[in-house]
């Protein structure tokens, strides 16, 4: 190990230490997992303008090669990360994994390909009838629709009151997927109508006894995660696995900030600590 153990931030309860610290004594058995958006990408107005935080690939060129894995665990399509991500052909990454789509389609480095099941049919049915289903109770002005491939998102962020338009929707929406077999995941000012039975922990917990892993840190922002971390509870708990849970940023979602074990301010803060992860490893 390195002398730059110093500059890691610390975790605050005992179970991220003890994570860390396997992380730390076998780096070649852990998996770094990390969401995209607020973690690795600061959260902007517009999902198709969100790029990776310019320290990004670069620290996780620097860390892949240290550890067992490195996978990205997104809601937006892997091949959209990919490119967001900047993540394609970058020396040190070749082993990088993208579980996109909530695990539903997975773009390895290695083959730079997309893998992916049969789309949900009643993602398709959502599609065609949520433009007029919005303009039917009035809620179309300020809010916009984001076509997420295998799952389609309303977000309220441009509204004149934000978090009053996604109260607002969120019985109408929840009915609308019920109909079509479809669940509302919840996030920043944002509804997402997906599948059910796919999210990101059974992807991540799917993936960790895929490659065998002995430890795992995770990163994430937003309602989202939440499944993500109750898996590596589930992991610490049942299966002996340490974990360390980051909370990128706690002003918007204090439900993922209570359950980390480590909180950072957001993306800039989520590059320092994969740095000085990388620095502090041999």
């Amino acid at each position: 190990m390195g002398d730059l153990t110093h500059s890691l931030p610390q975790p605050l309860t005992p179970a991220g230490r003890d994570g860390l610290a396997a992380i730390l004594a076998r780096p070649e058995r852990a998996v770094i997992a990390l969401d995209f958006d607020g973690t690795l990408a600061p959260i902007v107005p517009d999902p198709e303008q969100a790029r990776a935080h310019p320290g990004a690939v670069p620290a996780l060129a620097a860390l892949a090669p240290k550890v067992l894995s490195v996978a990205i665990v997104t809601g937006r399509p892997a091949g959209v990360a990919v490119r967001h991500g900047g993540f394609a052909g970058v020396p040190g990454l070749e082993h990088l994994v993208v579980l996109g789509h909530y695990g539903a389609e997975r773009w390895d480095a290695v083959t730079a390909t997309v893998r992916a099941g049969e789309p949900h049919p009643g993602v398709a049915a959502v599609r065609a009838e949520l433009p007029g289903f919005l303009d039917s109770i009035g809620a179309w002005h300020g809010t916009w629709i984001e076509e997420k491939g295998r799952a389609v998102a309303v977000h309220t962020r441009r509204a004149r009151d934000p978090e009053a338009a996604f109260e607002a929707l969120r019985g109408p929406l929840g009915e609308l997927a019920a109909r079509h077999g479809l669940i509302v995941e919840p996030g920043r000012l944002v509804l997402e109508l997906r599948p059910p039975g796919v999210d990101k922990g059974v992807a991540l917990v799917e993936y960790v006894r895929e490659v065998g892993a002995a430890s795992v840190l995770y990163a994430g922002d937003d309602l989202g995660d939440l499944p993500a971390f109750a898996a590596v509870d589930k992991l610490r708990a049942d299966e002996g696995v340490p974990g360390l849970l980051v909370c990128s940023g706690s002003e918007e979602v204090p439900e993922l900030a209570g359950r980390a074990d480590l909180t950072l301010p957001g993306p800039p803060a989520v590059v320092t600590l994969l740095t000085a992860l990388s620095q502090t490893l041999p």
